[in-house]
Order: C-alpha cells, then sequence, then structure tokens
C-alpha cells in the first residue's frame, strides 16, 4: 500500500517513511508500512488492537529502531539523526505518565526544568499550560486524586511544555467520557492552529472523521486504505442501507433476502433486529423492500445514506475497530502499551 499520493516536497514534510519494518520473534508487527503526512495536519492513523499502530508509532519517534525501510521526520534521517528528531517530536502514550504522587504544578515544573528552563520560566510555563488545560483550580492536588479526563489533559500538556513540531499522541481519549473526549479534541485543534504537525491513533472512528485531515487504515502490519475522510468512505460505496426488523426470529430470513435483492454482502448488528449493507446501486432498495413485506417480514425503520467510518473500518478490516486481534501484527510491545500482560 502506496501512501505517497500527496505532491508536496519534501520540505513540506513532517513524516516521510518508507517500507518500515518490525519484527519481534516470528511475528512481523509492521510489514512495509509508507507514511507521508503534511506539517501543520491531524493525521489519523487507524487499526484494531495488535495491527501495529503503536509499534510504528514507536518507531517514528525513535524508540525502536527499524528492522528494514527508511524515515524522514522534519527532514531528519529516523535513525542517523535521532538526537536532532527527537528534539522536535514528543510523544503521548495510552496512559498518562506524570508522577502521581506529585501535584499538577509540580509534574510541569519538573518536566520544565529537566527541558533547561530555569525555576521563574518553568514556574511560568507551567501555569500557562493549566489555565490554557482549564486545570488551574487543580494545580496543588496530587494527581492521584484527579479523574482520567484530567490526567489525559495534564499528560498532553506535559508533553508540550516545549512546544513540539510534531507530537504523536497514541489513543488519547480511550476510556475517556464524553465531556472530556470533547476537551482533548479542542486542545488538539488548538495546537495544529498553533503550528503542530499531529499523528493521531485511535480506535474511535468518530475522533478521526472529527479531527483528521487525513487517515490512513492499518491491518496485521500493513497499510490497506489512506485517504480523506470521504475518500474512504467513498471507496466502499455510494451510501449504506439500514433495516430495523419488528421481529429478529425473522433476521435470517431478511439477510438472505436482502443479499439476493442488493447482490452485496449483509452485515448483521449486535442488535438483533438490525441488518446493514454498502451499496452502490441505490435503486435496488425500493426492490429490497418490497421483497421483504411479500415475505412478511415487518420493518419498523429503515434509512440511506453514506456509509460511516465504523462500516468502511469494518469493510475493510472484517471486524470492529475495537476488535482484539490475535493475529500475526500482534507483539509484546503492542501489547504493553496497550495495558495487556
Amino acid at each position: 500500500m502506496d501512501s505517497t499520493n500527496d505532491v508536496r516536497g519534501a520540505a513540506d514534510l513532517a513524516i516521510e517513511a518508507k517500507g518500515l519494518v518490525k519484527e519481534f520473534g516470528n511475528n512481523r508487527a509492521v510489514d512495509g508500512v509508507d507514511l507521508v503526512v503534511p506539517k501543520g495536519t491531524v493525521y489519523g492513523f487507524l487499526g484494531p488492537n495488535g495491527a501495529g499502530k503503536t509499534t510504528t508509532v514507536r518507531m517514528l519517534a525513535t524508540l525502536l529502531r527499524p528492522d528494514e525501510g527508511s524515515a524522514k521526520i522534519l527532514g531528519h534521517d529516523l535513525v542517523n539523526e535521532a538526537e536532532k528528531v527527537r528534539g522536535k517530536v514528543s510523544l503521548t502514550g495510552q496512559f498518562a505518565s506524570v508522577d502521581e504522587d506529585l501535584t499538577g504544578l509540580e509534574n510541569l515544573i519538573l518536566i520544565g526544568r529537566l527541558l533547561g528552563y530555569s525555576r521563574r520560566a518553568a514556574m511560568n510555563r507551567a501555569n500557562e499550560l493549566l489555565e490554557a488545560f482549564s486545570l488551574e483550580d487543580a494545580a496543588k492536588r496530587q494527581v492521584k486524586n484527579y479523574s482520567g479526563g484530567m490526567r489525559r489533559r495534564l499528560d498532553i500538556a506535559a508533553s508540550i511544555v516545549v512546544t513540539p513540531e510534531l507530537l504523536f499522541l497514541d489513543e488519547p481519549t480511550t476510556g475517556l467520557d464524553p465531556r472530556s473526549r470533547n476537551q482533548v479534541w479542542e486542545i488538539v485543534r488548538a495546537l495544529v492552529d498553533g503550528g503542530t504537525t499531529v499523528l493521531l491513533t485511535t480506535q474511535y472512528l468518530d475522533e478521526a472523521d472529527q479531527l483528521a485531515d487525513r487517515i490512513a487504515v492499518i491491518d496485521h502490519g500493513r497499510l490497506i486504505a489512506e485517504g480523506t475522510s470521504g475518500e474512504l468512505k467513498a471507496s466502499v460505496g455510494s451510501g449504506t442501507f439500514h433495516v430495523r426488523l419488528l421481529d429478529p426470529e425473522k433476521r435470517q430470513q431478511a439477510e438472505q433476502i436482502l443479499a439476493v435483492k442488493l447482490h452485496v454482502p449483509i452485515h448483521l448488528s449486535t442488535d438483533q433486529t438490525a441488518l446493514s449493507a454498502q451499496i452502490s446501486d441505490t435503486k435496488l432498495v425500493a426492490d429490497a423492500l418490497g421483497e421483504l413485506a411479500d415475505a412478511n417480514i415487518t420493518v419498523t425503520d429503515f434509512s440511506l445514506g453514506q456509509p460511516s467510518l465504523d462500516e468502511v473500518f469494518l469493510t475493510l478490516t472484517g471486524r470492529p475497530a475495537d476488535a482484539v486481534d490475535g493475529g500475526a501484527g500482534e507483539n509484546p510491545a503492542e501489547k504493553n502499551e496497550a495495558g495487556e500482560k
């Protein structure tokens, strides 16, 4: 899969990776990944658990050395100029990396001092970030007493004490409530408005839809699709047909009828009354509904619209984005990052 269809010059690229490979024993966790990420954008990186997302990010952030392939990060060679790369990027992993026994203020001051700020400058930068991330009221509270959303905001703040040119956000909103997720989204938008490029890995398809300028889908270590949200949706059909039945006992019969009339695979929802399909010929829908009525299968509601990213993902990979993958893409580094033991 080649994602190098962006014709921007090298000077306009935050990431230019070709043929990245990483193996763990017999597992080829990342298998020839190409990425082109323009500066000043949010680039979504989607895939099921164990697909190779985190391993790819750890390579691009210089935490893992690629076994094969090459990459330039902000114009610097990933391997030969690793120190220069580290000076320009920051990584926020899936779990908060701040010290829980320190206060939010103490955490940010500590990081500022480690990065070379004077005591006064570190204090000023810490207070500036706490205010910007709506954490000033909790500045002197131990992080162990923060909510999940507050911890994530503090973790991102810690990543930008020195504002990076490129920020890797690895599943930044996992486990957060909708309000906290929206707050993180606003932070990401503000960072990009300020000139930072963001590579975002996520299992939440609506998150990528909301934030990403372009999206790559990785499965079993390989990129299987790349484009804008609209391009990916268009790639799986011109529309999505949803049907809900009155009687769940008739779903199997309805599936058979729809498969014949629509000439496409029918997806069965966890809702025992629901079916859906990606279709390119919307004229077939009326005939399909008529056939269901002739078979005495009562439809309580139906809809026809553009496919969602969730449906695109299901079509491309054969499983939902949050499905656990026990296949070749799974590796120790990926599992540890995901908190699996």
